[in-house]
């Protein structure tokens, strides 16, 4: 017999299982549905200690509980914040877990906080300010939404919700997750629930990119469910759900497979462009443009326009090599310097979903740098952003200086998606180009791109639209994310080439 051991995540307790409970025990399996402490009937237990450990400690007693005669394997069940004592639990107790299944939620390291991952901006914000007390208070039926997707949930449903929520202990939102790495061995199955903006081809596309941080999500005894719904699966597709957490405990569910190729960021760049030499100073490289013959020796001293090139992110500090040696940003760099202007690529720290702002410092810092070199004209920069570094240009847009003559985004994502969690706010482009002005915004645009990231830049050039703010959209239909490294096709080139042309074409003579 398999043994259900389900964990809840913020403001809720045993009860929302339920009606899952009642299908797997159909079945013929255990179920035992926890209530941690200070939720549910358990709400008057909480006291200000009450913690992450307070809730791992709960989850460890249930599954000594569980008779390893009468149930030799134990699936663990974790949902939104629950997680994180689902983890340390498991972390504490490997040899009689089978499986950790992740309920529409995130995959937390040793050191992680649950308050990283949480969705309403204002709560993250006052917990990364110390400013809550300590507990949360339960949602409104009107603020849910800030905490996922109630989507499928039906009017009785998000009732009930909110009937029997209870206020989370601050505290297990802010006490790290502490693992001694026992957990990363056990299989492990993810059920994205789509209606929150989580699916397969997102985590196929990340596996693909071939970044090492999510290369464990190919391991052969990981697997995935999708559930067209929301956050709330327990309550909006209770059968849906439990038939996929029996298949799941027999193993079941889509694999991704890697790749076994080169990592696409390491593969060649779509043109074909004559090698310089660069110089590295700190975290940038330059590479620097030749002198015509024909060229006076008066105009050959004259400082050049610069276009800085911005890599994406987050990716991890021990990446090797490092962006600016990828051959993508090579290419950009020597590119730019065939055309007459200093190329630069930089390496910032971009490490985690919440280093933007040291990412933002890293970048001005390397753009003053830039602009202090006498070969350079320092009223003539362009800013160009990759990916997941779409998000500061938004740092950028905001006010922008007089020597930014253009900031271009290629495939960019313009907002953080929903399984990232805490972000500052400072760095959403669609809230900051308001105060763009008239600076002029190059924007590549793949055909082939994750719909969730697609829709960010749809808002994106709504936002821009509606203030008037000037965008020149280059579209590649028939390119993916990266496409300068996977996609070596015609219309690559040309998009590589339209879009350097136009940055140029703001910066003026060279």
């Amino acid at each position: 017999m398999t043994a259900f051991v389900l964990v809840a995540g913020c403001f809720t307790g045993d009860w929302i299982w339920q009606e899952v409970a009642e299908r797997l025990r159909e079945s013929g399996a255990e179920v035992h549905p926890v209530t941690l402490t200070g939720m549910g009937d358990r709400r008057d237990e909480a006291v200000p200690g009450t913690d992450l450990e307070t809730h791992i400690e709960d989850v460890v007693r249930v599954i000594d509980g569980v008779d390893a005669q009468d149930a030799p394997e134990v699936v663990i069940v974790g949902h939104d914040y629950g997680i994180h004592p689902v983890l340390g639990a498991a972390d504490r107790r490997p040899e009689r877990i089978t499986r950790v299944v992740h309920l529409d939620t995130g995959m937390p390291r040793d050191g992680d906080t649950a308050g990283q991952l949480v969705p309403d901006e204002e709560i993250r914000r006052q917990l990364s300010d110390g400013r809550t007390p300590w507990r949360i208070p339960a949602p409104s039926s009107e603020q849910w939404q800030r905490w996922g997707s109630t989507d499928g949930l039906t009017d009785e449903a998000l009732a009930r919700l909110t009937r029997y929520a209870a206020p989370q202990p601050t505290g297990t939102l802010t006490r790290p997750l502490r693992l001694s790495g026992a957990v990363t061995a056990l299989p492990a199955t993810g059920v994205l629930c789509t209606g929150n903006g989580l699916n397969i081809a997102l985590i196929e596309d990340l596996v693909a990119g071939g970044l090492p941080q999510f290369q464990h999500l190919a391991k052969p005894e990981t697997s995935f469910f999708e559930l067209a719904t929301g956050h709330w699966p327990m309550l909006s597709r209770p059968e849906e759900l439990a038939e996929v957490l029996l298949r799941a405990a027999e193993g079941e569910g889509h694999r991704i497979t890697p790749t076994g190729a080169v990592p696409p960021y390491l593969r060649p760049f779509v043109l074909d462009v004559p090698e310089r030499p660069r110089e590295r100073v700190g975290r940038i490289d330059l590479y620097l443009p030749d002198v015509p013959d024909e060229v006076s020796e008066a105009a050959s001293d004259r400082p050049r326009p610069a276009v800085v090139f911005v890599h994406g992110g987050p990716l991890p500090a021990d990446v090797r090599p490092t962006p600016r040696d990828w051959p993508a940003f090579v290419g950009y760099g020597r590119y730019a310097a065939s055309l007459g202007v200093v190329g630069v690529t930089v390496d910032h720290r971009l490490h985690g979903f919440d280093d933007y702002g040291r990412a933002a410092a890293d970048i001005t810092e390397a753009v003053e740098r830039v602009r202090a070199d006498p070969r350079v004209d320092p009223e003539r920069i362009a800013l160009w952003f990759f990916s997941g570094a779409g998000l500061l240009l938004a740092h950028w847009l905001a006010g922008p200086p007089s020597w930014l003559r253009c900031a271009a985004a290629t495939y960019p994502i313009l907002a953080p998606l929903s399984s990232w969690g805490a972000v500052d706010p400072r760095f959403r482009p669609a809230d900051a180009v308001n105060g763009a002005g008239r600076l002029p915004v190059v924007l590549t645009r793949v055909g082939l791109e994750n719909a969730e990231i697609a829709a960010t830049v749809e808002d994106f050039l709504a936002a821009a639209k509606e203030c008037g703010t000037g965008v020149e959209v280059i579209d590649v239909p028939d390119a993916h994310h990266g496409f300068e490294s996977i996609d070596h096709i015609e219309q690559s080139r040309q998009a590589v080439a339209q879009a350097m042309r136009a940055v140029l074409a703001h910066l003026g003579p060279c």
